[in-house]
């Protein structure tokens, strides 16, 4: 398909942890990278690609746009950079809050983006969505209305396909409506080939662009957001790869 266009922070990252946004954080605390058994997670804040990469070793892009074992951590950073300006740069006004968040996942690509591109069918991947339905056909503004399942403070939300190109693996949304506080919310999500231990890999990187809601600061409420996509984005991953061993066992019968 051609291009068309249209307009990780808790350990736990728990039903609890998202029923309301936190009282206050430490700016300094929140640039770090967060491991788990499966790979690794890793926040940048507003596009600074600060901090030290997670499990599973350095990897960086090699020949055909492949991320390699071989290349060093500098050199992966920097890829990692250059990902994020070209696919996910916004610009936040006074009121507004922005994030980058970057995950590394034992799958190959066209297994996880099979997922991400589900704007149909969220609850794939997603533990927070119930149930969604899409007006129509899906395309480059369909809209779905989601349901949220107990634990959010919200139960609806009402989003439209911004972006969706199957060559590049990118896919853009908007929150229009629902009852919640996540205003004018757009987010850019992108998947990417790599080599991990060997094996094919994907690197997702996801960010997003919010307004502050009264009484909430910027840190608040990108805490709120950066959790609620760390979930998603384990979720992702524990489903990619339950997937791609499913596949292995298979090919191996």
């Amino acid at each position: 398909m051609r291009r068309q266009t249209g307009e990780e922070r808790s350990n736990s990252g728990s039903e609890e942890e998202l029923s309301s946004l936190p009282s206050g954080e430490k700016g300094g605390e929140r640039d770090r990278d967060f491991s788990s058994s499966s790979s690794s997670f890793s926040i940048k804040r507003e596009f600074r690609m600060d901090g030290e990469r997670g499990r599973g070793g350095d990897l960086a892009v090699g020949e055909g746009g492949w991320w390699s074992d071989e290349m060093s951590g500098q050199e992966c950073r920097q890829m990692e950079t250059e990902l994020v300006r070209r696919h996910h740069r916004h610009e936040p006004r006074e009121n507004q809050c922005s994030s980058t968040l970057v995950k590394h996942i034992k799958a190959p690509v066209h297994l996880v983006w099979s997922l991400v591109r589900s704007f149909d069918q969220p609850q794939k991947y997603k533990p927070f969505v119930s149930r969604c339905v899409v007006q129509g056909d899906l395309e480059i503004g369909s809209v779905r209305e989601v349901n949220v399942k107990s634990g959010l403070p919200a139960t609806t939300s009402t989003e439209r396909l911004e972006l969706l190109d199957d060559n590049e693996h990118i896919l853009g949304m908007k929150i229009v409506g629902g009852d919640h506080r996540l205003r004018n919310y757009s987010s850019v999500i992108t998947v990417h080939p790599e080599i991990i231990d060997g094996r094919p890999g994907t690197l997702v990187i996801e960010s997003f662009l919010v307004d502050v809601p009264d009484g909430n600061t910027k840190d608040e409420t990108c805490y709120f957001v950066e959790a609620l996509i760390k979930c998603n984005l384990k979720s992702l991953a524990d489903v990619s790869e339950r997937l791609a061993a499913q596949n292995d066992t298979q090919a191996i019968d």
